[in-house]
């Protein structure tokens, strides 16, 4: 649990415990990433349905950020979000926070939330895409880039830290 700058909980669950929130999840996503691609919300659905199956898979997995019943954030973690590099898995992805809880650390905590979670189920690495613009943000979480403008994304790195 963290708290934001008005000292209020904010509890981050696996989608699997919250899955009340798996619409509204579905329908931020799609619109940050997916409909402007031309990819519909129900193919969306289904894949974020995939995250909803047994407790014991932690790939793919959905979190979501909330203060009791009010959405806050969500980040994912999936087997590939880059077809280009098939060998390089697990991916975090789609992290989006609601404009209203934008600097108060929502997306930092769901970052390093699912993150524990993929080193806890015995991946060494986690990967993600980004913009060059969103690079400073992933390097202040500690996360390196070791490849850059693969069709306008960068490709970043985070290791399981030993101990």
């Amino acid at each position: 649990m963290i708290a934001d700058t008005d000292h209020n909980p904010v509890a981050i669950d696996d989608l699997r415990l919250v899955p009340g929130f798996a619409p509204i999840v579905a329908d931020r996503v799609w619109r940050a990433w997916w409909q402007e691609a031309g990819k519909p919300l129900a193919a969306l659905r289904a894949r974020l349905d995939e995250s909803l199956g047994p407790a014991t898979a932690a790939i793919p997995s959905s979190f979501v950020a909330h203060r009791g019943a009010e959405f806050l954030g969500t980040v994912a973690l999936i087997e590939s979000d880059m077809e280009d590099r098939p060998a390089l898995t697990p991916w975090l992805a789609a992290l989006w926070v609601e404009p209203a809880a934008r600097g108060r650390g929502t997306g930092a905590a769901l970052v390093r939330h699912a993150a524990r979670a993929a080193f806890a189920a015995g991946h060494a690495r986690l990967h993600l895409c980004a913009t060059a613009q969103n690079a400073p943000y992933y390097h202040r979480l500690g996360w390196s880039r070791i490849e850059a403008d693969i069709d306008g994304l960068d490709i970043f790195i985070r290791e399981r830290v030993a101990g």
